[in-house]
């Protein structure tokens, strides 16, 4: 497998986190998004949107991470990034998608050039427009995890999930807009906990060959 990413994208990080825990090799492509990378003819024509992550197997691109971590429970199920019963995956499911529908889209690269670029916004006005988004998703995502009391040490039950590899990647993107994590205790908690595991270490931004 080859994964086209970039070390601090969101859902590339995401994507990463889920082939660790599951184990899966695969060959680093890094993509400069500062330099434009995604947008040359090159990238765009494994994915026409010009986004990452893509994910190459046996040929094929796979694009759009839920549908790849849908692909990788499919083809890969063991270890299983969802609960066993309907309503507990559908949980999983609801907390992973505060992050990935409700945050992450409105704090994407794309949404914050054009706040900089168009709207002429400071450095001062587009973190707040983060942390607005971020607080709001977090503050739900608390709630729920709160109120949880069969709750282990992660986002749901006593193993990571999918609703896990959704949040630490917002969770490492809230601290680079300077959003104080500990109004949150529980998100606090499940970060901490995943931060144990090496599959979680191993996918963070920091540890990519093109960090910097």
């Amino acid at each position: 497998m080859e994964l086209f990413n970039f070390f601090r994208s969101g859902t590339s990080h995401r994507l990463r986190i889920a082939l660790n825990l599951k184990g899966l090799a695969y060959d680093y492509r890094a993509i400069d998004l500062p330099r434009d990378e995604h947008l040359s003819a090159e990238y765009k024509r494994l994915n026409p949107q010009g986004l990452v992550p893509a994910l190459v197997h046996d040929g094929k691109v796979l694009i759009q991470t839920p549908a790849i971590l849908e692909w990788l429970e499919e083809r890969h199920p063991t270890p299983s990034l969802l609960p066993e019963q309907p309503e507990e995956r559908a949980r999983v499911r609801a907390l992973a998608s505060i992050v990935g529908c409700d945050i992450h889209p409105l704090n994407n690269r794309r949404v914050l050039e054009l706040l900089r670029k168009k709207m002429k916004c400071d450095e001062s006005t587009v973190n707040e427009w983060c942390e607005t988004w971020i607080a709001a998703g977090f503050d739900a995502l608390e709630a729920l995890l709160q109120t949880d009391s069969k709750r282990g040490e992660f986002c749901f039950g006593g193993t990571p999930t999918l609703a896990d590899v959704y949040l630490i990647p917002q969770v490492e993107s809230a601290r680079r807009f300077k959003v104080d994590i500990g109004r949150w205790p529980a998100i606090q908690a499940v970060d901490a906990a995943c931060s144990r595991i090496e599959a979680f270490r191993a996918a963070a931004p920091s540890q990519q060959p093109d960090a910097r």
